[in-house]
C-alpha cells in the first residue's frame, strides 16, 4: 500500500484516519472502562471490610468529636470472626491480678494536686453502652481509603520497632520511625506496667503520627518478632484528626500479614463496656498547667497463658489469646516503654513532628511528658521496679530520653522533643 502522501490515495486515506479515530476513541473508552471498573471494585472491596469491621450494634452514641461508638453484644465482636475463636468461652475475668506495690493510678491533675473525677473518654458525655455489649469505634470508608490498601488498613509499617541493641543505626532508620525509650531484657517478664503523661503533640504530616506507649516483646527482631503495645497516639492516617487516643496493637510475625490497632483484625477479646479502643482520651495535659496521665498495665494469667489489659484502677478492658502469639505465649523477653515517631522528612529535612509535649526531658514536669512508676511482672507474678534499665534513642537532639527514681514516682523517666530545631536539621 502506498503512503497517504501525494496523488491517488484519498479514499484510503480517509478510511485510515476514521479507523485509526475508532481505535484510538476505543482505546480511551476502554481505559476510562478499566478505571471505572477498577474505582468500583476498590468500593465494593472497601464496603466488605467494613461490613466485616463494623457489626450490628444494639445502640449508637455520638461523640462530640465526631467518632460514631457502637454498642455491640459482647460475643458479636470482630474477635470471633477468627477460626480458632469459633468455639471460645469468653473469660470474664483474668484468673490472677499481678501482686505488689500500689500506687495510686487515678487519672489525677497532679498540677493543683487534686484529685479529678475527669472523663476518660470524651464520648461518655453523651451516654454509656450497656452491660454485655462493648463499646466500638465505628470505621467510616474515608478511614479505610486513606490507608495505602484495604489490606494494610489498621496495621502498623514493617519494621516498627526500637530495637537499642542494633549496632547499625541506618539499619534502624529504614523505616522512618524515631523512638526515645526506657527497656529493660536479659530476663523473663510477664507483664508491664506504667502511668503515661497524656499530650496532644503536633503532627506535621498525615501520613506522620506520634504515640506514647509499653511494648511487650517475644522472639528476635527478624521475621517472628512478637508484640504486645498499648498506650496513647495521634494518628491523622489511621483516625482522620489530631486527638489523642487510647490505642493496642499486637502482632505475633514482626508486623508482616498478624495483628493490627485496637479492634481492626480479630485477635482482642473485649470485656469492658465503658472503655472503646481508639476513642479520644480528654482531658489532655497543658504546658505549665493541669497535668493528666494514664495507667496502663499488661500481664499473663499464669493459669490461662492469655495476656490482659487493664486501663487505670477500675477497667480490666479484655485480653489476646495465648494461641496468638508464638514466644509470648511463654514469656517476654523484653520490655520497652516511651515514645514513637514517623519522620518522612518532609522537603528533605527532619520532621516537625513532635513526641511527648513537644519538650526536651530537662524541662521537667508540667513541661516534658513523663512515663512514672515503670514496673514489670515476674515469674512469680509479682509487680516489681525493673533492674538494669537501659535507654535508647536514634537522634537525641531530636527526642531525648532521661531516666530517674523517687519515692513517689518510682522508676520514672521523662522523654520527647519538637523533632525539627537546629541542633536537628
Amino acid at each position: 500500500m502506498g503512503s497517504c502522501g501525494g496523488g491517488g490515495g484519498g479514499a484510503h486515506c480517509s478510511r485510515s484516519r476514521v479507523l485509526a479515530v475508532f481505535f484510538c476513541l476505543w482505546g480511551l473508552i476502554s481505559l476510562s472502562c478499566a478505571a471505572r471498573l477498577s474505582v468500583s471494585r476498590q468500593k465494593l472491596e472497601v464496603q466488605k471490610h467494613l461490613n466485616r469491621l463494623n457489626k450490628p450494634a444494639v445502640k449508637s452514641i455520638e461523640s462530640p468529636d465526631g467518632d460514631i461508638i457502637d454498642c455491640v453484644h459482647m460475643s458479636h465482636q470482630p474477635a470471633f470472626d477468627h477460626p480458632y475463636l469459633k468455639d471460645h468461652k469468653i473469660q470474664m475475668r483474668p484468673s490472677y491480678h499481678p501482686e505488689g506495690r500500689v500506687f495510686d493510678d487515678s487519672k489525677v491533675s497532679t498540677g493543683s494536686k487534686q484529685r479529678t473525677n475527669s472523663i476518660t473518654q470524651l464520648w461518655h458525655v453523651n451516654d454509656k453502652c450497656p452491660e454485655g455489649t462493648i463499646p466500638i469505634r465505628r470505621t467510616k470508608e474515608e478511614d479505610v481509603l486513606r490507608a495505602s490498601s484495604v489490606k494494610r488498613y489498621g496495621r502498623k509499617k514493617h519494621r516498627a520497632i526500637p530495637q537499642p541493641r542494633s549496632a547499625d543505626p541506618d539499619l534502624i532508620n529504614e523505616s522512618g520511625h524515631q523512638h526515645a525509650i526506657a527497656y529493660v531484657e536479659g530476663d523473663k517478664y510477664f507483664g508491664a506496667k506504667a502511668t503515661i503523661n497524656v499530650w496532644e503533640p503536633k503532627i506535621q504530616q498525615a501520613n506522620e503520627f506520634s504515640l506514647s506507649q509499653l511494648w511487650i516483646l517475644g522472639g528476635s527482631f527478624g521475621q517472628d518478632l512478637n508484640s504486645i503495645e498499648a498506650g496513647w497516639q495521634v494518628s491523622p492516617d489511621l483516625y482522620g484528626d489530631n486527638n489523642t487516643r487510647l490505642f493496642t496493637y499486637w502482632t505475633s510475625d514482626a508486623y508482616q500479614a498478624t495483628g493490627c490497632y485496637n479492634l481492626l483484625c480479630s485477635g482482642f477479646i473485649q470485656i469492658n463496656s465503658e472503655i472503646a479502643m481508639g476513642a479520644s482520651i480528654s482531658p489532655v495535659s497543658g504546658f505549665r498547667n493541669s497535668q493528666y496521665d494514664i495507667s496502663i498495665l499488661v500481664w499473663k494469667d499464669p493459669n490461662e497463658g492469655h495476656w490482659w489489659m487493664q486501663f487505670g484502677n477500675d477497667y480490666v478492658l479484655g485480653y489476646w489469646p495465648s494461641f496468638l502469639f508464638s514466644y509470648l505465649a511463654d514469656s517476654a523477653s523484653m520490655i520497652e516503654w516511651g515514645g514513637e515517631v514517623v519522620n518522612s522528612e518532609p522537603d528533605g529535612r527532619h520532621t516537625s513532628t513532635q513526641m511527648g509535649s513537644g519538650r526536651f526531658p530537662e524541662e521537667g514536669f508540667g513541661k516534658a511528658s513523663y512515663f512514672r512508676n515503670i514496673q514489670v511482672v515476674d515469674s512469680s507474678n509479682n509487680l516489681k521496679a525493673p533492674k538494669g534499665i537501659g535507654t535508647f534513642t536514634e537522634k537525641s537532639n531530636c527526642y531525648d530520653v532521661q531516666t530517674g527514681n523517687n519515692g513517689d514516682w518510682g522508676r520514672y523517666f521523662y522523654y520527647g522533643g519538637p523533632g525539627r530545631n537546629e541542633n536537628c536539621p
